[in-house]
């Protein structure tokens, strides 16, 4: 069999958008053993791979697990971690070979069964997770997890073990860069402690990462130190991290500044204009691949019936993007011009048009499209946010007050802000949202399929709208078989227009990461994804 060529255009496009990609410090020394404090957030679920699909989980899982792909912490590259080799002669079936000598934390082999047990776990209906619908594609998931009824299999039948350090994929279909989406945490492998004692894993996951979890208090900190054991060669330059939890960046920045916090990964838009004179070159603002949106709820009667295409329309071109981005964010921004980011390049997907007039601020024709689909439900729009975390209270009022002079009423929009990113995140899994909302997107991995099929295809892990389209899901669908790159990128654009027509969800603007640190830190970096590359931190 032949080697697959991994989706490399999508990398190199994401490597030449990225190689500007600053990092602060440059210093060679450092206390090893020295311990890191950083802001971060509690995560919404039990920190298991493919139950955790938000930012502050993540952060953890990119700590203490490896899988068979990792996404190069500067160009944003998919490389070969614990895989040894992927092959397949056709992009259906693929032979994964798993590097030798790996272990978890707690001494455990990571073997080829390692990985198969997790998907199995991780695609399972009765499991219930989050991230199942990353497994869609291997042959079975329709038994293992039916769109309705129960499950008639507990394994995934594409999956096969076929020795210690092999196992075979078999898809439903012809899936391209399926090898490129082996980095997302999804497809983490787990040890047979995760199903001996579930409970007593989830207390304290155990992973086969550069740290481990030494322990945890929700609503107060998660303490995680380096593994000394750890075989990879990207081993943590520090001791350790204590994750402390806020629920306001504001006071994160504070504590920055008064010497009580090492490392706050998302500085306030209050701040914005006082944070170089503050930190100097102690602060980052660089590329990443995040796309600020605002969701609807379209599973609501009053949200998703005939003609609200224009309501949702009209309200996207009463937001001032321009304005809003260059008065709180300070270059942290850019409008939004389509549903990707520009971090893919135009070889990658990114289309700085494809959103077009939907985008611009024209009040005139807001007022006229919004009576057109029938008027603001009720006469009336409000827009659900956390208020913790990422300055979000401020640029929420500043979209209302756009959006109230564009219809020149000055109650026509309302921020109602939720007090914890957690009760956010349940709110809207619960589907109590009853009008847009804020729906931040982070990359799970650089490509622009992970732009639209997780938010926007039927039943989708990340379709928080709940939004349906059988022409865009089609186009998805034939864009994934496709090995031709211009084609599929092409097929993956069509599919977007699709989303644009019917404004499926309201873009905003590209969120560039930033980061400010304590001078006891060096060697200071954000990857593409805007999260801290703790491994390499210094101390001291």
């Amino acid at each position: 069999m032949r080697g697959v060529m991994h989706a490399r255009w999508a990398a190199c496009a994401v490597a030449v958008a990225l190689a500007a990609t600053a990092c602060g410090g440059g210093g060679s020394g450092g206390d090893a053993g020295a311990v890191l404090s950083a802001s971060w957030g509690d995560p919404q679920n039990p920190l298991e791979p493919a139950n955790t699909n938000e930012v502050q989980g993540g952060k953890v899982l990119d700590m203490i697990f490896r899988g068979l792909k990792r996404y190069h912490p500067e160009t944003g590259e998919a490389e070969d971690m614990l895989a040894e080799r992927i092959e397949t002669p056709d992009s259906r079936n693929f032979t994964v070979t798993v590097k030798d000598g790996w272990t978890f934390s707690n001494g455990e082999k990571v073997t080829a069964r390692s990985f198969v047990d997790a998907w199995n776990y991780g695609a399972s209906l009765r499991n219930n997770q989050r991230n199942s619908y990353f497994f869609g594609y291997i042959e079975g998931y329709d038994k293992a997890h039916p769109e309705q009824g129960e499950q008639s299999a507990d394994t995934l039948s594409g999956l096969k073990v076929v020795d210690e350090r092999t196992f075979t994929v078999r898809l439903t279909q012809k899936f391209s860069t399926f090898p490129d989406t082996l980095g997302y945490n999804a497809f983490a492998p787990l040890p047979r402690a995760f199903f001996d004692d579930h409970d007593a894993w989830v207390a304290k996951p155990v992973g086969n990462g550069p740290y481990r979890v030494d322990s945890y208090t929700r609503g107060s900190q998660m303490s995680l130190r380096t593994w000394e054991e750890y075989p990879g060669e990207d081993k943590a330059r520090n001791g350790g991290v204590d994750l402390k939890v806020y629920t306001d960046n504001n006071t994160a920045y504070t504590d920055l500044m008064a010497g009580n916090l090492d490392l706050a990964d998302d500085v306030p838009a209050a701040q914005l204009r006082n944070v170089e004179n503050d930190l100097g070159d102690r602060y980052l603002n660089t590329p990443a691949g995040i796309i600020q949106t605002l969701a609807f709820p379209h599973y609501d009667r009053n949200w998703g019936r005939a003609g609200m295409e224009k309501v949702r329309k009209g309200l996207s071109m009463a937001i001032d993007r321009e304005q809003i981005t260059d008065t709180i964010f300070q270059g942290t921004r850019t409008p939004a011009t389509d549903w990707t980011s520009p971090v893919l390049g135009e070889a990658g997907g990114f289309r700085e048009d494809l959103c077009g007039e939907a985008c611009a601020y024209r009040p005139d024709e807001a007022r006229k499209l919004i009576e057109e689909g029938g008027g603001l439900p009720g006469g009336r729009v409000t827009i659900t946010f956390n208020a913790d975390t990422g300055s979000h209270r401020e640029w929420v009022n500043a979209v209302c007050n756009s959006i109230n002079d564009a219809l020149d009423d000055e109650r026509a929009c309302t921020a109602n802000p939720v007090g914890t990113f957690a009760d956010f995140r349940n709110r809207i899994t619960d589907r109590k949202m009853g009008g847009p909302f804020r729906a931040g997107w982070q990359m799970d991995y650089p490509l622009i399929q992970n732009f639209l099929q997780p938010l926007y295809y039927t039943n989708a892990s990340s379709n928080d709208g709940k939004w349906s389209n059988e022409e865009f899901d089609g186009l998805v669908d034939r864009a994934n078989q496709e090995t031709d790159t211009a084609a599929a990128v092409d097929l993956f654009q069509q599919a977007e227009e699709v989303v644009r027509d019917d404004m499926a969800a309201i873009p905003l603007w590209y969120q560039s990461g930033s980061a400010g640190w304590s001078e006891r830190l060096s060697d200071v970096k954000l990857n593409p994804f805007s999260v801290p590359v703790y491994e390499q931190i210094k101390v001291g």
